[in-house]
This record gives structure tokens, sequence and C-alpha cells, in this order.
């Protein structure tokens, strides 16, 4: 099958179950890419929280901070589905830097992102990520705003209201009346601004190797395995990744490493028009696009 009929069809499938998305799969070892509107922008949701780890760990590199440092943490107390980790804890707890970010990569919590987000200001993660020469992605507010929408307002039976919104409240400039939705007041990024920073991840880089190497551990170590995984993962294959969910966004950008030294990073950044909080369906279509793009790449 040749490109334009592949992206044709692929486009036809988002289409039919309910999605738009950004997505991209470039081969790290040639260049070469694929993708569906690649640089089409998306809030970025827990996405953000990759850049967050990297500023985190060069500021630890570079002396200012100290990762065995203990911080003091007020309890999330959550009971809505979905957050995890110290955003449901009932008390408080004292937890060190290095700990936080295992718990901010591996869970997504977003009270430990928080934390660090007071250690290193979104502004400044946003500064950080443009020096080392990664345009496109922009951190602008703490992670607890993902866990406070107009999802959080509804009880279980309503939520489909709360996704309603999120669909159809939408402006054709992309802004949204819910903050987290809205791409000049959320955090945000595309699928091509993702691969890039991936691969100065996985690549030598303006990011320090040892700074790096530490981000690629934690992504190795993402515990959010329903989406893109189980189209990437078997015994001659590793995935590291991190998820980003808000409302009606799903989001997962990856690197796969193959045995036989295949090094592929993706980005799969989508939006449903399906007002429903649990769509499986939709998890298996977005891994399903984004296995057709790598698999086409790595057969051409």
């Amino acid at each position: 099958m040749n490109t334009e009929t592949l992206l044709l069809g692929l486009r036809a499938e988002l289409d039919d179950g309910g999605l738009r998305g950004s997505f991209l799969v470039r081969d790290l070892r040639t260049g070469y890419e694929i993708g569906i509107d690649s640089d089409l922008e998306f809030p970025s949701a827990s996405l953000v929280k990759i850049p967050l780890a990297a500023a985190t760990l060069e500021r630890i590199r570079r002396g200012e901070l100290d990762g065995s440092a203990p911080i003091d943490v007020e309890p999330g107390r959550a009971t809505a589905p979905g957050p995890t980790g110290l955003t449901r804890f009932r008390h408080p707890a004292r937890v060190a830097i290095d700990d936080l970010l295992y718990l901010t990569m591996a869970i997504s919590d977003e009270t430990a992102a928080d934390a660090l987000f007071a250690l290193t200001p979104p502004a400044e993660v946003t500064r950080m990520t443009r020096e080392w020469g990664i345009s496109g992605i922009t951190a602008r507010h703490p992670a607890a705003d993902l866990s406070d929408t107009p999802a959080e307002r509804f009880a279980p039976a309503d939520v489909h209201l709360a996704h309603a919104l999120a669909i159809n409240a939408g402006t054709a400039g992309r802004g949204h009346p819910v903050p987290q939705l809205d791409i000049t007041r959320a955090s945000s990024g595309s699928a091509r601004a993702f691969v890039n920073l991936l691969e100065a991840l996985w690549k030598p880089s303006k990011v320090d190797e040892e700074v790096a190497a530490r981000v690629r551990e934690l992504m190795g170590l993402n515990l959010l395995r329903q989406r893109l995984s189980p189209d990437f993962v078997s015994d001659a294959t590793k995935w590291s990744s991190k998820t980003g969910t808000v409302l009606n966004l799903r989001h997962e950008v990856g690197v796969v490493e193959h045995a036989d030294g295949g090094l592929y990073a993706i980005a799969a950044l989508t939006g449903s028009r399906v007002p429903a909080a649990i769509q499986p369906e939709a998890e298996v279509l977005m891994a399903r696009v984004a296995r057709a793009l790598r698999d086409h790449l790595r057969e051409g």
C-alpha cells in the first residue's frame, strides 16, 4: 500500500471512530517519518510532565536541587475516579524529589507533579525546553488543573454532559471556555513537538546525557499501559512512554526499541467527538493507527 492510500484510510478510520488526531512516527536512525496532522496543536494534559521531569533533573545535575531532599506534600484527598498516588492521600507526606519524579512519571501523580512545579514553575520548564532547541511545547499551569474540570462537578451518571461541553463548546480558533482545553491557556504541544523532544532524549542533543538517560528510565517505568502499549510491547521490544488525559482528550507519546536495533519515536494526540468518559474503542483505534504508521515506515 502506498503512503497516500494508507493515510486516506487511516483518516477515514479515525473519523468513523469519532476521533481527530495529531500523529507522527519517526525512525530515529534515519530521520524518515510519517504522520497525520502532525503540527496540529493540542492541550498536552499530562504529557507536560516529560519536560517537567527533564527540567527538574537538569536542575539536580547543576546542583540547584538535591534529588534526595525531602519535600512536605499536602494530601490531594481526591475522591473522583482518575487521580492516583499522593493525589488520593488523606494525610500529609514527606517525599524526596527523586521519588516525586518517579510518582509523576510512573503513575502520573498530579500532586507529585505540582510539588515539582513548585520548585520549577511552568514558565521555567518552558524556557529550559526552548534552551534545548525544542519549540512547540509550552507549560502553562499546575498539574492539579487537570483534575479540576466540569467532569468533577457532575455525578458519575451525568459525566457525559461534561464531555458534551468539551466537544461542542470549542471555537474555530481552538479556544474553549474550559481552560484546560484552550490551547492559549492550557499546556500544549503537537505530535511533531513531542517527537522532537523524544528524539532529544534518545539521541545525542543539547539535553545532558545523564538527564536524558534518567527520563528514558522513568518513561520505561510507566504503569499506564492501556493505550498504545498493547500494540508495541513484546518480548522483542521495549516501550517507554507517557500518557495524557483530560476530558475528551487522550494522548500517548513514547519510543519503541526493537531487539534488531530499530528505534521509533511515536506521538498520538487525540480528541474524541463521543460524549463518554470511558471509551476503550478510542484507545484501540489510536493504537491501531499509530501501529499502522510505524509498520509502514518500518517496512518502507
